[in-house]
């Protein structure tokens, strides 16, 4: 039986679940690195930032997450799930504009609309039945289309993993956040039951982490790193092409005109 069952987690939980495996399998989690990693110039503060993420992890959001879990019927905390994320969906639509998706743009527009009004404010999805899947665009994702290298990795106080580019993602989230316009009574209850949702739906990843890496920082930032690239390219990462197999092109000399033929045993 597996650690947890990963088919009733979210759908980006069951991606970063799937990045994990990867990320095991090839071995990342292996050993602690000597070195900072390309691409991880400033490992040594995120470490620290890690540490401390980790300690208020373990101190505040674990406990109110597993007490939310064991108190809350499964089928209520899914349908908060459902409200945050149609809440939140002013970013994906946003950003899928701004990428160029127009088509997927109105149709992430129609399934807002659709969810808020069928969906009861999106507690139910009553979109998906209707063939207006969900997507998943914020502004790090719109600067990788526009060309954006992805620059250094980051790690936030509790924010947690990021990067340069993703910080402008980041902002562009707050800014297309309905709670942050709303009066303080309304505005406060919303984002710490935003919060507390948002880490019941990491407790699988968490747990896999936990017991499965010998680094977990280093886990956590392979599966994060692969996870946006995955994002970025809309599930169809690039392939590499492996060294092990690159062979140089064989071309074979080219004689000039003038050069003296090879003598040969036949007679002429």
């Amino acid at each position: 039986m597996p650690l947890f069952p990963i088919d009733t987690l979210p759908r980006r939980s069951r991606r970063m679940t799937t990045w994990a495996l990867a990320v095991l399998l090839a071995g990342y989690c292996a050993a602690p690195l000597a070195e900072s990693e390309p691409g991880d110039r400033f490992e040594s503060g995120n470490r620290k930032v890690y540490a401390f993420n980790e300690s208020l992890d373990e101190a505040v959001l674990k406990p109110t997450a597993t007490a939310y879990v064991d108190t809350i019927p499964e089928p209520v905390r899914l349908a908060t799930s459902r409200f945050f994320d149609n809440l939140l969906y002013f970013d994906t639509i946003l950003n899928g504009f701004l990428q160029g998706k127009i088509g997927q743009g109105f149709s992430d527009l129609a399934r807002f609309g659709v969810n808020s009004t069928f969906g009861l404010l999106g507690f139910f999805d009553a979109a998906t039945p209707l063939g207006l899947p969900q997507h998943d665009e914020d502004f790090g994702q719109t600067l990788a289309v526009w060309g954006a290298g992805s620059g250094e990795y980051l790690i936030y106080p509790v924010l947690g993993p990021s990067g340069v580019r993703d910080t402008g993602g980041i902002v562009v989230s707050l800014l297309t956040n309905p709670v942050m316009y709303a009066a303080a009574p309304v505005a406060i209850p919303l984002g710490v039951l935003n919060i507390v949702d948002s880490r019941a739906r990491r407790e699988g990843f968490v747990q896999f982490r936990d017991q499965a890496a010998l680094d977990p920082y280093i886990f956590t930032r392979e599966s994060y790193l692969q996870n946006r690239t995955f994002e970025v390219y809309d599930g169809q990462p690039p392939r590499q092409k492996p060294e092990l197999f690159e062979f140089e092109e064989t071309v074979e000399p080219v004689l000039p005109e003038t050069a003296v033929p090879v003598a040969t045993d036949k007679p002429a």
